[in-house]
């Protein structure tokens, strides 16, 4: 909901508000709202404080839309020294921001506060916190309600808060802040009051109980009847206030006014208000929804957690009258930048000559490096050189070695391979002779010598006609081609004396 903080103010994890006039404090840790005991240095929190209506100048000024921005501050300084009287030889701290709006002119407020008043409330905090971030005109505390939509910007409002130290009358129109002016009643000044009406002063605790519990319905007579005094005076000065306000800033009507304070609703005053005013009035304690171990809270110290939350969003659009910031960053400090400047013109003068300082030993480093990789690269190498020697004997010996058993392997092949051959593929002799007794039968040729030698076969041939050796070298050609490799006769001669013919033919298997 709208009470989460913005991540983008993560250093500043916790925001505690602080009230120093009932020296009531509160811190908003881990989404809970509670009591803070003590106030201590720490620089996670963010804490955020209120100027009551009573010790605040107010004023509102028109200037030239004309004016250029950086000369803006200047003159609203000088506009409230004119316009508030105030004295020409003394500082104040002087705040504003601006009314947006239309018109030919722009319009500010001025907020206004002494630094000997804000010394006199803020220093012993300070020495505690050692910073206070926030301090709000407790007059612009009520623009959170509307900037976090829990009031519609449409109407006109009237704000009626009495504290302990002060009671206020505040007016805003369409979300905007119009008008305050402090009233003599605060919680102090009516017990005052009822003191001096009874003509004795009564224990306060009992005072405030009988106010908070009962208001001005008590069953108490004395209670009562006082009560109404007072009430009726508070209540004909706020329609004084009214009736100007309603004049001033052209109001025709208040629609809502919300009444509370510090201790809680008072019981009552919704009739005072419709006698006195003529207006419907509100308490004012709204359900922030917040996980407390009180009852009721203040409700100046959750608008000053609402405010807190915006103002860590966007500073630029908040009244801030704080005289005590935290110490800015190392960076940002007047020391801090002259350490820096300091130690960069030094590192300036030195970096000409150190960039070849540096250089050389950067150079010596990485030499040294190389070297020691060189040195664990060459013992890597002989090893692996070694290595490779052996493995280069391995393969020579083993190369002879194959030779060896190639040759005995392929002798031993070709003499497998010849018996097989002679013992599937030989052919006998005898068959081969036993087919050409048989085919010199058929050619009428007879045989007069038979020889061999390896696979020549010699046969001397006698016939009685020369034409049949013709006839048998053909046939037996033809039909043995495959069988042997060369057939001839080399010689025919005829006998004289018989008259037969002797040739000597040669069959090579």
């Amino acid at each position: 909901m709208f009470l989460k903080k913005s991540s983008s103010n993560s250093t500043m994890k916790n925001v505690v508000t602080l009230n120093v006039f009932s020296e009531k404090n509160y811190i908003f840790k881990n989404d809970k709202f509670s009591p803070l005991k003590k106030l201590t240095y720490n620089t996670e929190n963010f804490i955020t404080s209120y100027i009551s209506n009573r010790d605040l100048i107010t004023t509102s000024v028109n200037i030239s839309r004309s004016i250029p921005e950086e000369d803006i501050e200047d003159i609203l300084d000088i506009k409230a020294y004119e316009e508030l009287g105030l004295d020409q030889a003394s500082n104040y701290i002087i705040s504003s921001y601006e009314v947006q709006n239309a018109g030919e002119e722009r319009q500010y407020h001025i907020f206004v506060a002494e630094p000997e008043n804000l010394d006199s409330l803020y220093l012993p905090i300070k020495q505690q916190t050692k910073y206070v971030d926030l301090i709000l005109p407790s007059p612009l505390l009520y623009k959170a309600l509307y900037s976090k939509e829990i009031l519609q910007d449409n109407s006109t409002h009237c704000f009626v808060y009495f504290t302990q130290h002060d009671a206020s009358v505040t007016l805003y129109k369409d979300g905007e802040y119009l008008y305050s002016k402090s009233i003599d009643f605060s919680l102090e000044q009516i017990y005052d009051k009822y003191c001096e009406y009874i003509g004795e002063k009564v224990d306060e605790e009992e005072f405030y109980s009988i106010l908070e519990a009962e208001g001005l319905k008590t069953i108490n007579s004395d209670y009562q009847e006082n009560f109404m005094k007072i009430f009726g005076e508070v209540f004909i000065s706020i329609n004084d206030i009214v009736i100007y306000a309603k004049r001033a800033f052209n109001l025709d009507t208040i629609d809502q006014m919300f009444i509370g304070s510090e201790r809680g609703p008072i019981i009552g005053l919704d009739d005072y208000s419709e006698n006195y005013l003529g207006l419907q009035s509100t308490d004012f304690n709204f359900n922030y929804n917040l996980n407390n171990e009180e009852w009721y809270i203040d409700q100046l110290q959750y608008l000053m957690l609402l405010s807190s939350f915006e103002y860590m969003e966007d500073e630029s659009a908040f009244v801030n009258l704080t005289m005590y910031p935290r110490s800015p960053s190392f960076l940002n400090r007047a020391s801090g930048q002259f350490i820096i400047s300091t130690f960069a013109a030094i590192s300036l003068s030195l970096a000409y000559p150190l960039i070849y300082l540096v250089g050389s030993y950067v150079n010596d480093a990485k030499i040294y490096g190389l070297n020691i990789e060189d040195k664990k690269l060459t013992k890597e190498s002989k090893k692996y050189k070694a290595i490779l020697g052996k493995k280069k004997k391995e393969i020579k010996s083993l190369d002879g070695k194959i030779k060896g058993l190639s040759t005995i392997y392929n002798n031993k092949s070709k003499t497998l391979t010849a018996i097989y051959d002679k013992k599937i593929n030989y052919q006998l002799k005898s068959g081969l002779f036993h087919s050409i007794a048989e085919e010199l039968m058929q050619y009428d040729v007879h045989v007069d010598m038979l020889s061999t030698e390896n696979d020549t076969l010699y046969v001397s041939l006698v016939s009685t006609d020369d034409r049949k050796f013709t006839e048998l070298i053909k046939h037996i050609s033809e039909t043995h081609f495959d069988e042997i490799k060369e057939i001839d006769i080399e010689r025919i001669t005829k006998d004289s004396i018989n008259g037969y013919y002797k040739g000597l033919l040669k069959v090579v298997r």
